[in-house]
């Protein structure tokens, strides 16, 4: 408990600024520093000839961040912009106030500092399904090279042929595993699933889990993408820096720059070539409606002057986990969160990257399976199941319910019996939902939140719901295998308050549990769709230029056009080298067209 509370002592006590001020004009401006937009500072930056500034809301990471165990607390320090959805009714029945948590990082190397670090590319499927919907240059076969070239990996069960190694970004597997793990992942091969290298030829089937990690430290894109490139004379880092708007000349419609706060003043700086938005899912569709880029009702109804009629923010879709899966086992093989701060574990820490301090704040290893429920006919996951060596009584509802906002009236009767007990967790996440939100502006003052409407589980079908109980039903027979049961693993049977109605265990039930604690696992996308002309949803085309106005791209997760079977940070590093390409690209085309007098 003490070297916790050194820990936060320590996160909230640290900060350097940046004084780096604007020189003139740049021939960049990237606007966030998160997966993406680290990566395409980077990669720009390589050119001697261009002038980047790079833009970040936040300040630097604090020390603390390294720490992968303790994920969990970044979250409640002033990394974290801490926005919360719109209620909604029947569903998130269980949390606080029936709202939930939309995190987000607010510092240098933006979510990347402050989430589980857990690697996941997605499926070939997906990709081929971006090309499928109009966007040429974006199937797997095209965006593989991206993913190799930008990843170092020391995953030591790997399909070689398709990994990275040299890559800026380190992926490697968790140094630390509990022995619960370990049954874990033979219970699922028992039950059918073939060992694979999630990320490499096969993603159906079970994996211990993959981190981005660097000798047992968290590999953010501060550390992997922006600490490099530092150096750079023509890399220009403001902090603290929050972008209000992009500046675009009315005649033209041609982006020149942007402004900006710092330290309560307004500045404005200028780009020659291109403005580039990777202020992430968020704060890329907010900065696009606030320079007069969104849908015209909308910014109408704002007083804000339209500059492109676009659906910026109309599509939003997310990965919900549902956290109700909990069972008990007879042996102390799981973990428990104050027993990982020990003087031993935290000296393995700092001298050898080792030890329970390096586990992805307590996620062990994954699951991925088609349920018989989904309407996509390709054979690829729909659901993913979680393996976590304890939960959210692991450390005694002090930390990991609170991320959750999982309510006193649901966690005391759940999980504080579970306390001193042997329990681990599988949180099943749907990857594929058909319900899907949208967010809007609450108003003109670009630091209010947006407002974010989640619309989950709502889909006329019900296929939300009916996947979920089929990861249900898929948990309860990985627990039945032999591995399992030679440590008497049994589902924790405590009916979930507001379901005492319907039967336990019946359909009904679960759909009910379901509704209450169920809650977002911070995968959003798709608020600037990339897409082609002639589809009315898109954004941005699929060399992620905003339709309609010269000089500005977005690049970041916001463009992803549909659900991925993947988590949010490996396809942002993959979207920002893809990007960065693109840009070079087309500059080097306008170079040529210029020297061959065809402009």
């Amino acid at each position: 408990m003490n070297y916790i509370a050194l820990w936060i002592l320590l996160a909230i006590g640290y900060s350097v600024e940046d004084e780096v001020r604007p020189d003139g004009a740049y021939s960049y401006i990237v606007v966030g520093s998160g997966a993406a937009g680290a990566v395409v500072a980077n990669r720009l930056s390589e050119d001697p000839n261009v002038k980047v500034l790079l833009l970040e809301s936040g300040g630097p990471p604090f020390d603390t961040t390294e720490t992968p165990a303790i994920a969990s607390l970044a979250q409640f320090t002033r990394q974290n912009w801490n926005y919360l959805t719109e209620k909604q009714e029947n569903f998130g029945l269980g949390l606080v106030d029936g709202i939930v948590g939309y995190p987000g990082g607010r510092v240098l190397g933006g979510s990347t500092v402050i989430n589980y670090m857990m690697y996941i590319r997605g499926n070939k499927a997906d990709y081929n399904r971006w090309a499928n919907l109009g966007n040429p240059g974006w199937s797997y076969e095209e965006v593989l090279p991206y993913f190799r070239k930008l990843e170092d990996s020391k995953v030591k069960v790997a399909d070689e042929e398709y990994r990275g190694h040299g890559g800026l970004l380190t992926v490697s597997d968790v140094p630390y595993r509990t022995e619960a793990v370990h049954v874990f992942v033979k219970a699922c091969q028992e039950a059918g699933y073939p060992y694979v290298d999630y990320n490499g030829r096969n993603q159906l089937g079970v994996s211990y889990v993959q981190g981005a990690l660097r000798r047992g430290r968290r590999c953010s894109a501060e550390k992997a993408f922006i600490r490099p490139a530092r150096a750079r004379s023509n890399l220009h880092i403001r902090l603290n820096s929050h972008v209000t708007k992009v500046l675009i000349e009315p005649g033209t419609k041609t982006a020149y720059g942007v402004e900006y706060l710092h330290s309560n003043r307004k500045f404005l700086v200028n780009a020659t070539i291109e403005v580039i938005l990777s202020a992430g899912t968020f704060h890329s569709p907010q900065i696009l409606m606030l320079s007069g880029i969104g849908p015209r009702d909308h910014l109408l109804e704002l007083g804000i002057p339209l500059v492109q009629d676009l659906p910026v923010g109309r599509k939003l879709y997310d990965h919900l986990a549902f956290l109700g899966l909990v069972f008990t086992i007879n042996k102390p093989i799981v973990t428990f969160f104050w027993n990982t701060f020990t003087i031993r574990s935290l000296f393995e820490f700092l001298l050898y990257g080792k030890g329970p301090m390096t586990s992805l704040g307590g996620v062990e290893a994954l699951a991925y399976f088609k349920t018989n429920v989904t309407s996509h006919s390709e054979d690829y996951p729909d659901m993913e199941l979680i393996f976590i060596g304890g939960g959210l009584h692991t450390d005694s509802g002090t930390i990991y319910r609170r991320m959750f906002r999982v309510a006193d009236e649901w966690y005391y009767p759940i999980w504080q019996p579970l306390e001193t007990k042997y329990a681990y967790s599988i949180y099943a996440l749907n990857l594929h939902p058909k319900s899907h939100g949208h967010m809007k502006l609450r108003s003109t003052n670009p630091l209010d939140p947006p407002r974010f409407y989640g619309n989950y589980l709502t889909d006329p079908s019900n296929e939300d719901v009916k996947a979920f109980i089929a990861a249900v039903r898929e948990s309860q027979k990985i627990m039945r295998s032999p591995a399992l049961q030679r440590y008497g693993a049994e589902q924790v049977k405590t009916v979930v308050p507001g379901c005492e109605m319907p039967q336990y265990d019946s359909d009904p039930y679960w759909e009910c549990a379901i509704r209450h604690l169920t809650t977002t696992l911070y995968h959003q996308t798709s608020t600037c769709k990339m897409g082609p002309s002639s589809d009315p949803e898109a954004v941005v085309d699929p060399r992620l230029r905003v339709y309609g106005v010269k000089g500005l791209r977005v690049i970041d997760n916001s463009v992803i056009p549909t659900t991925i079977s993947a988590h949010t940070s490996a396809v942002g590093y993959m979207v920002g080298e893809k990007g960065s390409d693109l840009i070079k690209e087309d500059h080097q085309r306008l170079l040529r067209e210029k020297m061959n007098g065809t402009m």
